[in-house]
């Protein structure tokens, strides 16, 4: 966006905007969202920054009135596949808090040097002001958000000591820690249960909640996840270990979270979790505009404006359930991740005393795997020959990959196709520009919307809707008929979703 643009954006007080940049002060020292009610500055005295970490390290701080912390993030992280974009959604996964930046900086193939100087000419930041300013509103959120003490918000923000919290939320919001919950607009249920929160999931609107909870309880293993038609809970496995949340919507209402977690610190990475899951930092005005130029597809975003593109808990769990789910019809895939899970997952605690299931380890599918699994001894070999190289790091997969250095290592093992490796892609990074001419709901939904079913016509057709695929697809996935005619099966090809 031209300055110009983003003035235009911050008279207008577009929400539509808010999280994508922030805009900067002179006359005050502050720097706000663009919806922020206060009067429109004068031109000559606003400068636009890309995040907040980049306002901070020029010396503004933010706005009291207008929390720009709290806005929903920005869909760029997911619509650009470069090293910034990626040490951003790495960032927000607390790589840094766990890692250093060293470690962060290894993950992308820099030396640590070069990702400063890289992220600071990008950003405004480098990556420990990148990683402060995601502390500081993780702590913002969980302060207003819930009755957490003082000292338990430090922590599960990712600060390493209360101090040096307390100094942070000073230096940016001008308010301590005691005075920014006191801020808050509506009075909390007291948390009693240690490492537990329920608090509010800033999104854009519109929001297609529905879709993505009907999504998820077709898929839902029992035991491990649960679904009905306004939530979706289940049982993760985290750095400081097992973990639960669930996301719910009361009629009408935005999405809430509720967590609970082994160690404090992995909170912040797990509401970063649901997030991608429910795809909350899409910019579905822009994704619906840009859809809807067309006009085969304006009626099927008229019928379901705002969808989303489900994301992956976990990248490794996300990769498996994909491999089992090919040439499989939906209930079929369920009841073989079932069988595993039920076989090879570890049992916990869930959060009112009842008894959950983890997605089994890696290792454990690697060598139990071929116990359970049914199906051809080729299929079964390219799993566990997955699950193995996972399990010892020969493959990796974060959601923090290079595109096409994921997809090129996804395509060099043994039973991947382009279909899955695509599909993980669309899945676990949140590549919004994902087209899978290869299957066969996607392609009833096409002829079912007037537009080639074929593959090869179908992929020239979808060009059009570049750099939106992904979301071109949950749009056919979703015009389906409920029952796709039956052909015949394809290697490569997969027959239904997984």
């Amino acid at each position: 966006m031209t300055f110009d643009e983003r003035y235009r954006a911050i008279d207008a007080r577009d929400t539509r905007f808010d999280g994508q940049f922030v805009t900067a002060v002179h006359s005050t020292g502050i720097y706000c969202r663009p919806s922020c009610p206060a009067r429109t500055p004068k031109q000559q005295n606003v400068s636009f920054y890309p995040t907040s970490a980049a306002a901070h390290e020029a010396g503004f701080r933010a706005c009291k009135r207008c929390l720009p912390e709290a806005a929903p993030g920005s869909p760029a992280w997911d619509l650009r596949g470069d090293a910034a974009a990626r040490a951003m959604r790495l960032i927000a996964d607390g790589v840094v808090e766990r890692e250093g930046v060293g470690g962060l900086a290894a993950r992308l193939g820099y030396s640590r040097r070069h990702l400063t100087r890289l992220l600071t000419a990008e950003l405004g930041a480098g990556p420990l002001a990148l990683a402060r300013a995601h502390r500081a509103h993780n702590a913002r959120m969980l302060l207003v958000g819930t009755d957490l003490p003082v000292a338990d918000v430090a922590f599960s923000a990712g600060f390493s000591s209360i101090r040096q919290c307390n100094e942070t939320i000073r230096e940016v919001f001008d308010l301590t820690p005691s005075e920014l919950r006191a801020r808050r607009r509506a009075a909390q249920e007291p948390q009693t249960v240690l490492g537990e929160i329920d608090l509010l999931l800033p999104h854009r609107w519109p929001m297609d909640a529905a879709g993505i909870f009907a999504w998820m309880a077709a898929r839902a293993i029992p035991g491990a996840e649960t679904s009905t038609a306004n939530s979706f809970a289940r049982h993760l496995r985290m750095p400081g270990g097992p973990a639960w949340f669930e996301v719910r919507q009361e009629p009408g209402g935005p999405l809430r979270l509720r967590a609970r977690v082994a160690h404090l610190g992995d909170l912040a990475p797990l509401v970063a979790t649901a997030r991608r899951v429910f795809d909350l930092d899409a910019d579905p005005v822009a994704v619906d505009a840009a859809l809807s130029r067309h006009p085969l597809l304006a009626p099927l975003v008229a019928r379901v404006p705002g969808i989303r593109v489900p994301g992956a808990a976990d990248p490794h769990e996300m990769l498996i359930r994909a491999m089992v789910g090919q040439q499989i019809t939906v209930a079929a895939a369920r009841t073989a991740l079932t069988a595993l899970t039920q076989a090879l997952g570890e049992r916990v605690a869930g959060p009112d005393g009842e008894e959950g299931i983890l997605f089994p380890a890696m290792t454990a599918i690697a060598e139990h795997g071929a116990e359970v699994l049914r199906g051809p001894a080729a299929r079964i070999r390219a799993i566990t020959g997955a699950a193995t190289a996972l399990a010892d790091g020969t493959l990796t997969l974060t959601v923090g990959d290079d595109r096409a250095t994921q997809r090129s290592d996804l395509l060099a093992m043994p039973g991947i196709g382009p279909w899955t490796a695509d599909y993980v892609r669309m899945r676990v990074i949140g590549d919004p520009d994902v087209f899978l001419p290869g299957d066969v709901a996607i392609r009833a939904g096409a002829g079912a919307s007037g537009i080639p079913a074929d593959a090869v016509p179908l992929t020239a057709w979808a060009e059009r809707a570049a750099p939106w695929r992904s979301y071109l697809s949950a749009h056919l996935w979703r015009a389906a008929p409920v029952r796709a005619p039956r052909r015949q099966k394809t290697p490569g090809r997969n027959e239904e979703l997984s």
